[in-house]
């Protein structure tokens, strides 16, 4: 669980906006697979073209905080749990897959109990004789990528299969403290016994993943100036998105939650992610419509997650502060830090040792009018989880130069302080899911099809945490050298708690299409999920809220098409109770956990078009209109020296969200090996903050490029990333929780923290197929 407000809120709102009608898929899909895929994916929205990675897939908004299945290979999720493994440590789309695609909201909760858009994906399984398949990408930053696929055939109904991807990628700036900001390697293998009479196939096939993603949230933060009217401007000569943040150290002193004992680590190594995965996959066809399948998949590993999250700027300069930070020099000398400001971050190094078995079986029949399917997931999820937390301070060189971290003299004689004080975690054991599921896709008439489904689930959840109570009854907070075994000041023992739960979990989805005319239709759908906490929501001080957690999504509108448009418009409504949250509140130099549960509504209209006006030409546009807004959002804390810190959120817009969205994506012919394609991702105005005080104006998203097949075998391509050259910040703003709107009327031209955007970056990419 991301526990901590920056963070917390980043995660949850990237996927809070808009509801895209039926339109979002990657223009980069074969047709491998659709027989398979029929209706359950979108189309015409590319979720590999992203201005936040340079190798992960698009977040697809649709009004609520992050479903963990994101992205599913082989009709499995990638990972159980997203943190503290992230989907990029363990996929990536590249030669080793024959179709991507992503799925339809309805199917997404009737097979994996989860609300929102998930990337489907398959491996490339062997085929008749030989094939390969090389893909290379580099950018003017010094990205090297590349990823090889091999299949073929080696006896009767025998066939092989067998990838590499590599990536080594400084990230747009260098940093001190590690080589590269990603560095990843995949392999996998797979062997396949074709059925005789081409009734199916069983495959058996081994992965193993290596990955260091420093960049995930490690390095997405920089200082800025803010204006006051929205906009920003660069601090001094450091420039946003191509200057380093992060201190030249590359060591990080933590206290192991475990036995209590200081440690250290490098900034890589500490984010080393390690899988092993065995696959079994089965597909078989008993004529006359009836069809089975069956995926399972073992997955030992050690993933990790590093957040460097900016917390509070010290001005050094102010009237009446003692300034006592001192800094080492390059000989080891010590003297007074000068500069104007001071950083302070707290490092989060979550790990945790993973073991996941996951199982999903499939009997679909299909009718001269209709597909009934069936399907069970058995979804078992084993973790050892902890989150070592540190506090560092640095300094803020308006230079652009490296920074370099400071202890102040006048409090400590070390770099790193408050061990676990703030946002620690802990939690271990496991959690299972049973489900059974079905979905039946009938066209009761010409012109009236009708998609219903219904999942039922037992998740069931047993462990331990460190939700602590003391004699009184009240919880034990985290404190300076929090960790097993320790004692709090009241004397209580941080002893691990025991936990067991069992719930029970359903999903409805229905859609409807009518068709009024050959060009005209009326389309709506209603998806209705019921889940309960997470194992991850166990991780703060405090148990979470464990009522059910519902989410209902309702869509209605009408299409349109005719020979060269096609044209869909939806009014939709979304909805989430229970969303389990801990926000850590800052009050001067003291930082206190907030825990809280609140809900969030968001209405929208959205309308999507797809259209071929001239010969060659394509145009993509989306618009989207929303109002997310926080339901029931209030908590408190008290700090040491009396002040209550504060948060009344209710009707407030949901920070980091635009309320207008648009996307346009026209591309053109040349000749017929030849295409020239942009696309345009506008976001209006958002809020930088909870209390809505803080704001960032909207701004341009931009991606262009030239694709040429240069003949059978090659294909290159060429694409800049943000061609405006737009720079500033997106996102929040560190340790501004408890301003209010009052208070922010006056604060012109202040340095501040936050996230920013992708810098101009041009990429080269080539394919050869052989």
């Amino acid at each position: 669980m991301v526990n901590f407000y920056h963070l917390s809120l980043r995660l949850g709102a990237l996927l809070l906006a808009t509801l895209p009608a039926f339109s979002i898929v990657s223009a980069q899909d074969d047709n491998s697979n659709k027989k398979d895929n029929g209706n359950k994916e979108e189309s015409n929205r590319n979720v590999m073209l992203n201005a936040a990675s340079a190798n992960g897939p698009r977040e697809i908004q649709i009004g609520l905080p992050s479903a963990d299945v994101n992205v599913l290979e082989n009709g499995l999720p990638v990972t159980y749990a997203t943190n503290p493994r992230s989907v990029n440590s363990l996929w990536r789309g590249d030669a080793s897959l024959s179709h991507q695609g992503l799925l339809k909201i309805a199917e997404t909760a009737i097979t994996t109990g989860n609300i929102g858009y998930a990337v489907n994906s398959f491996t490339q399984l062997g085929q008749d004789g030989f094939h390969g398949t090389l893909n290379y990408k580099t950018n003017h930053f010094g990205l090297q990528e590349m990823s090889l696929n091999l299949n073929g055939s080696f006896g009767k109904g025998w066939y092989y299969s067998g990838s590499m991807y590599q990536n080594s990628d400084p990230g747009t700036f260098k940093i001190k403290s590690s080589q590269n900001q990603d560095r990843t390697q995949i392999y996998k293998a797979a062997i396949t016994k074709r059925y005789a009479g081409n009734k199916g196939e069983l495959t058996a096939m081994y992965s193993y993943s290596n990955s260091h993603p420093v960049y995930t949230y490690a390095t997405q933060s920089a200082p800025f100036i803010y204006v006051g009217d929205g906009s920003v401007k660069e601090y001094g000569d450091f420039k946003l998105g191509t200057t380093s943040y992060l201190p030249v150290d590359a060591n990080i002193t933590y206290r192991d939650m475990r036995d209590g004992q200081l440690k250290s680590i490098s900034l890589y190594d500490a984010i080393a992610n390690r899988s092993s995965q065995i696959s079994l996959m089965n597909n078989y066809d008993f004529g006359n419509g009836l069809s089975w399948k069956a995926m399972a998949r073992f997955d030992h590993g050690h993933a990790a997650l590093v957040y460097q999250t900016p917390m509070s700027l010290i001005n050094t300069k102010a009237p009446g502060f003692v300034n006592n930070y001192m800094q080492y020099g390059i000989d080891g000398s010590q003297s007074l830090y000068n500069g104007e400001y001071v950083q302070t971050r707290m490092s989060c190094l979550n790990s945790g040792d993973v073991n996941e078995f996951l199982f999903t079986s499939e009997l679909s029949k299909k009718f001269r009018k209709s597909t009934l399917r069936v399907g069970v997931n058995e979804w078992y999820y084993h973790i050892d989880y902890t989150s070592n937390t540190t506090m560092y301070d640095q300094s803020v060189p308006s230079d652009g130069s490296y920074a370099v971290r400071l202890y102040d003299a006048g409090k400590r004689t070390s770099f790193f302080y408050d061990y676990n004080k703030n946002a620690s975690e802990f939690y271990r054991g496991h959690e299972n899911k049973t489900a059974l599921y079905f979905t039946h896709d009938w066209d009761i008439l010409p012109q009236l099809n009708l998609y219903y489904g219904a999942r039922v689930e037992l998740q069931k959840l047993k462990g331990e945490n460190l939700a602590v109570k003391n004699a009184a009854g009240d919880y034990v907070g985290r404190f300076t050298d929090y960790h097993l075994g320790a004692t709090a000041a009241d004397g209580t023992k941080i002893t691990p708690v025991p936990l067991d739960y069992s719930w029970f979990n359903y999903d409805l989805a229905l859609a409807a299409t009518y068709k009024v005319n050959k060009h005209f239709g009326l389309t709506g759908d209603f998806t209705y999920i019921v889940q309960h906490p997470k194992f991850e929501a166990f991780s703060p001080a405090t148990l979470p809220n464990t009522d059910k957690i519902s989410v209902p999504l309702g869509r209605v509108g009408f299409y349109y098409n005719n020979s060269w448009m096609s044209l869909t418009s939806l009014f939709s409504y979304i909805s989430k109770t229970n969303n389990n949250s801990t926000l850590n509140l800052q009050h001067g130099s003291e930082i206190m956990a907030a825990p809280l549960t609140y809900d969030i509504q968001t209405i929208g209209w959205t309308t999507d078009v797809v259209a071929h006006p001239v010969k060659g030409l394509d145009v993509h546009f989306l618009f989207t209109y929303q109002r997310p807004t926080y339901k029931k959002y209030e908590t408190s804390v008290t700090f040491a020296d009396g002040y209550v810190g504060s948060i009344n959120a209710t009707g407030n817009i949901v920070a980091e969200i635009p309320r207008v969205l648009i996307e346009f994506d026209p591309s053109y012919m040349v000749t017929k090996d030849i295409k020239l394609w942009t696309s345009f991702r506008y976001f209006s105005k958002t809020y930088a903050n909870i209390n809505d005080a803080y704001y960032f104006n909207g701004h341009w998203e931009t991606f262009g490029g030239v694709n040429w097949q240069v003949n059978k075998r090659l294909a290159l391509g060429c694409t800049v990333v943000n061609f405006l050259n737009q720079t500033g910040a997106k996102g929040s703003i560190a340790g501004a929780e408890l301003i209010t709107k009052d208070e922010a009327k006056n604060i012109k031209n202040q340095l501040m923290t936050g996230s920013y955007l992708r810098p101009f970056t041009v990429e080269f990419t080539a394919s050869l197929k052989f």
